[in-house]
């Protein structure tokens, strides 16, 4: 498999960013990222995925905006690890993002470990 060309100029960080939404807002399917991911990433991710957490519903079968990464940022704690966060945004709606990319023995770079941040309340009935 070929690097991805973020990967080539230095923002692996960025492309995963990118990769995570898609899966995680039920765009891509959670097998897309086998093999960028190690397994308890991969496992994670395989837990998020079917409960969708970015996807974007207004109601009951209304899709809303497409979830969209506003700022990515990172920092690399160590020669090979980048530890990085997302804000994502769907219309309104703010989430996080936190991920951890480790390079291989083989210049590849895979997560390693990801969060999101708790899912915002929905408005219940007024008192």
């Amino acid at each position: 498999m070929e690097p991805h060309p973020l990967d080539e100029v230095g923002l692996p960080h960025l492309w995963f960013a990118h990769q995570l939404v898609l899966t995680l807002s039920g765009q891509r399917p959670v097998h897309a990222l086998l093999g960028h991911a190690l397994p308890a990433a991969y496992d994670r991710l395989a837990e998020l995925a079917p409960q969708a957490p970015l996807r974007p519903l207004l109601g009951t079968g209304r899709r809303g905006p497409v979830p969209t990464v506003s700022e990515c940022g990172l920092c690399r704690p160590r020669r090979g690890v980048i530890e990085a966060f997302a804000r994502i945004t769907t219309g309104e709606r703010l989430r996080a993002l936190a991920f951890r990319l480790e390079l291989g023995a083989d210049s590849r770079w895979r997560c390693a470990a990801l969060d999101i941040g708790p899912a915002p309340a929905l408005p219940g009935p007024a008192s």
